[in-house]
């Protein structure tokens, strides 16, 4: 019988505990991954706990209470607090998605908070995100046009403005992408959904003149056809986007001019 173990400096270990106030009446504790690249040591949970009485209602709440008033060093990515800039990504409660919009009380028992999954991690809570805005970059995320500038705006009808619903709100926090299994496996080389339906959003606008271009470029083994239809991505998005149905949509659309 084969077996399996994990490099000795990939295995988490118990951590650090904090400890609530000794008046504390509505107490939650919070497990969190440290990891630091300064110090050798293997990847840690520690846990904090806290006073919900004294603490926002957010997940994102209670880390900042916790990086305030316990433990300065704890590391994580945060910015609007709205649930805009997708800065605070990460999974909790075994479930990517973001911080702010997370509520404590929607969590069952210990709170559990990771870094985005398989992806590089720089320190704690905050993962590298190079490589996946390399991807984001190869589709060319912005208006391609050869017609002459208009002295105005580039106008849309509101059935053309209507094919971007679903897409434009896209926040690129990565919650799909470090949710699918496909990437996961083919990070290298599969764009994975939250670029496909950056891809898919360019593809739909009818001011951009290179349509044909952007198909051709997605005309790949790995870029585009690694998606099994899993579906994580929809399920996890924060911002209740499909990403899934993006990626059939350009499939379909690889299909359609093949027999044009």
């Amino acid at each position: 019988m084969a077996e399996f173990s994990l490099p000795a400096n990939s295995k988490v270990k118990e951590g650090r505990v904090f400890k609530a106030p000794a008046d504390a009446k509505r107490v939650r504790s919070f497990k969190i991954y440290r990891w630091s690249p300064d110090d050798g040591q293997n990847p840690s949970i520690d846990t904090y706990e806290l006073d919900l009485d004294a603490c926002g209602p957010m997940v994102l709440d209670a880390l900042i209470k916790i990086k305030n008033e316990t433990d300065t060093t704890l590391t994580f990515r945060r910015s609007c607090r709205e649930g805009i800039c997708g800065s605070c990504a990460m999974n909790i409660d075994g479930t990517n998605t973001l911080a702010c919009l997370k509520p404590i009380e929607d969590c069952k028992g210990d709170v559990k908070i990771y870094p985005l999954p398989h992806m590089p991690v720089i320190k704690d809570l905050v993962p590298d995100l190079t490589h996946i805005y390399a991807q984001y970059q190869s589709i060319k995320p912005y208006l391609q046009s050869d017609s002459q500038p208009p002295t105005r705006e580039r106008l849309q009808s509101i059935e053309e403005r209507d094919k971007l619903e679903g897409l434009w709100e896209c926040i690129l926090c990565f919650c799909c992408s470090t949710s699918c299994p496909s990437y996961w496996w083919n990070g290298d080389r599969y764009l994975g959904p939250a670029i496909l339906l950056q891809a898919y959003r360019w593809i739909s606008d009818s001011r951009d003149e290179k349509t044909g271009e952007r198909l051709d470029d997605l005309e790949d083994p790995f870029k585009l056809y690694r998606c099994h239809t899993i579906m994580n991505c929809t399920k996890t998005c924060p911002k209740g986007l499909n990403p899934a149905k993006a990626i059939g949509e350009i499939k379909q659309l690889m299909v359609q001019r093949k027999f044009a």
